[in-house]
């Protein structure tokens, strides 16, 4: 089922007698979810663009990087740096704008900016019943009521599916600024970022590889910004973290930043993949628990992505700890998502019962 308009999907919703399998651009099929696919990827094209409200709104169907090449003709960006999955889980196709929402996706810069769900304006969907929904707008202060721009937001098709998005763009930089220290531990790596990140110089991602490309250790920073601002603030940078070592720094296009974002190190490596969000003090004690095959420590250590073998279950290695972890690739026999606890178990029943009270939208994703 493709449906070319908001209307066509609500009566396909509607009539539907059983479970629906929520697509865009099915670049990121994560989760085991069954049902007849009901596909999103004709309700596309950008409807407004006013860069000087640093405004955009398009279909869900939208190709990410028509929507980025549009952008890029005013100096303008998507700031929260949407990962791509497509090399990590060996899909094809294109990312669209409505499955950027549905999973908040979000790459290295949200340390520095916030994820895809703070750039949320408006959102229209439809919800299980066949009901067309409004909520949001075009400017950021615009919400009465219940805010379910960012209830939609990373709920991966549950609730309901989006038909269009208004989001907040920003401008696009002039220089990117890559500092790099080799041979630290995790911890030394992550206590270094931290100072980073900690400072006034504004590090916009924040990367650690135990093992990088040439098999050492290797810290990674970035800045970004006006070209002597870039100058200033990373000889700032080496000042504070040459405690650590030594620093080296590159001014250029920051092109290595997109294999951190897409995690392309794990793409051709078998074995499952993770991807877990924790506290960055307490990340290097968790990799030393989860015995690994690699592991990849983004946003200052807050996320971890691990390579484990094939079907082994990293939270019972890692155990209880203040955070999340979700197979993002595998065919490992656990839940998909993190377990909820009790309360909030309750609290997420009670939203797919209000917004989806046959339970026929992606049925089974978060198991």
């Amino acid at each position: 089922m493709t449906p070319k308009s908001e209307e066509e999907l609500a009566q396909m919703i509607a009539g539907a007698n059983g479970p629906l399998r929520i697509k865009g651009g099915g670049t990121r099929p994560i989760g085991h979810c069954e049902g007849d696919v009901l596909n999103t990827s004709a309700m596309r094209g950008i409807s407004l663009y006013e860069p000087g409200a640093l405004t955009i709104v398009a279909g869900a169907g939208t190709p990410v990087a028509e929507v980025e090449k549009v952008l890029a003709t005013e100096n303008q960006r998507l700031a929260f740096e949407p990962m791509d999955h497509r090399a990590l889980l060996g899909t094809e196709g294109a990312p669209s704008l409505g499955g950027l929402a549905a999973a908040n996706v979000s790459g290295p810069r949200r340390i520095s900016v916030g994820a895809c769900r703070d750039f949320m304006l408006g959102v229209r969907f439809v919800d299980g019943q066949g009901n067309i929904i409004k909520n949001g707008g075009r400017v950021m202060k615009n919400v009465t009521g219940y805010d379910l721009v960012k209830l939609l937001t990373g709920s991966y098709g549950t609730l309901g599916v989006i038909t269009e998005v208004s989001l907040k763009v920003l401008p696009d930089v002039e220089t990117t600024g890559t500092l790099r220290l080799h041979g630290l531990s995790d911890h030394q790596a992550v206590t270094a970022l931290s100072a980073a990140l900690g400072s006034p110089f504004e590090a916009t991602a924040a990367a650690h590889f135990p093992k990088g490309p040439s098999g050492d250790p290797v810290t990674m920073l970035r800045i970004e910004g006006f070209a002597d601002s870039v100058k200033y603030r990373a000889d700032r940078l080496r000042d504070l973290l040459k405690a650590y070592g030594e620093v080296e720094v590159a001014v250029g296009d920051g092109a290595e930043w997109g294999l951190v974002r897409d995690v392309t190190a794990f793409a051709d490596q078998p074995g499952d993949v993770w991807r877990i969000s924790a506290k960055p003090s307490e990340a290097p004690d968790l990799v030393a628990r989860m015995d690994a095959k690699a592991v990849q420590y983004d946003w200052g250590g807050g996320l971890i992505w691990a390579l484990t073998d094939k079907g082994r279950d990293l939270r019972a290695a890692m155990g209880a700890f203040d955070g999340h972890a979700t197979l993002i690739r595998g065919a490992a026999d656990v839940p998909t998502f993190q377990p909820e606890v009790p309360a909030l178990a309750a609290i997420t029943a009670g939203l797919r019962a209000k917004f989806d009270p046959r339970g026929i939208l992606n049925p089974g994703i978060t198991t």
